[in-house]
């Protein structure tokens, strides 16, 4: 079935075409564990990395901690795609190559509402607690926006009066179908997840003063038998040409994480 995303630019494409040729190997096969929030981006451009290199590439997404548990728990990889905690703890364990560390992509927190529904202010921080404190909200636990939204919630000095108020779920789209179904008025995720689901809307970003971002980075496992094509595939996806594929999807290019470690 022909893609309904618009490919890489011709330009584009021959650059890439130009990095792959410098260091051209057999087609290989890169199996990859991603995190859900960036799963909108990888969709895109995966398959156009595909066929620039010539490369096989099987996706297991899922929220980060859980990822990171099934690789503690020995699950074979050849790149890794989650939070900079958990990558760094792969790296301090020599699972990931540690040269290998690469800043992707960050995605502020918003808030998801479900299409036609009053939108109320977030505008301010006073705003935004007035809002949540009237409203039921869900987001995942372990998820980078749960986690985000339960340290937040500690800082606003409203985690208590939240409690009957939360819809806890495992994953992002379970947090979208909790709001389109409207169990819960607002959800909690990244920019990037809430473009991706169906039956919800952004409501808008969290102010600027209680912000905070979901930032994603990549590894090479270290026991992978396929470094150089896994090698490729990261610098598929920081190359320049994939940078207007990743602002679409609500994410900020590699450049712009640093600053939100």
């Amino acid at each position: 079935m022909r893609s309904r995303h618009a490919p890489l630019t011709l330009a584009g494409m021959m650059a890439l075409a130009a990095l792959f040729e410098s260091h051209r190997v057999s087609a290989a096969e890169i199996s990859v564990l991603c995190s859900n929030g960036i799963k909108a981006v990888m969709e895109e451009l995966v398959p156009q990395f595909e066929r620039a290199s010539g490369h096989s590439v099987s996706i297991r997404y899922g929220v980060s901690t859980l990822l990171k548990r099934e690789i503690d728990a020995g699950r074979a990889f050849d790149v890794a795609v989650l939070t900079p905690q958990l990558i760094d703890d792969l790296v301090r364990q020599g699972t990931i190559a540690a040269e290998t560390r690469t800043p992707l992509a960050r995605s502020g927190m918003a808030l998801a509402i479900r299409p036609g529904s009053q939108k109320p202010d977030i505008s301010t921080t006073e705003a935004l607690k007035r809002t949540l404190l009237s409203s039921s909200i869900a987001y995942a636990r372990e998820g980078a926006g749960g986690l985000f939204f339960t340290e937040l919630a500690k800082r606003l000095g409203i985690a208590d009066a939240l409690q009957s108020k939360t819809r806890l779920t495992t994953t992002g789209e379970e947090v979208g179908e909790s709001v389109a179904r409207g169990d819960a008025a607002l959800g909690v995720l990244p920019l990037s997840e809430i473009l991706s689901l169906r039956g919800v809307e952004v409501l808008g970003p969290f102010p600027p003063d209680v912000q905070g971002y979901m930032i994603m980075v990549a590894g090479v496992s270290s026991r992978s038998g396929q470094r150089t094509a896994a090698g490729e595939i990261v610098a598929f996806l920081t190359a320049p040409a994939a940078m207007p594929v990743m602002r679409k999807r609500g994410m900020e290019p590699a450049a712009a994480t640093e600053a939100g470690r």
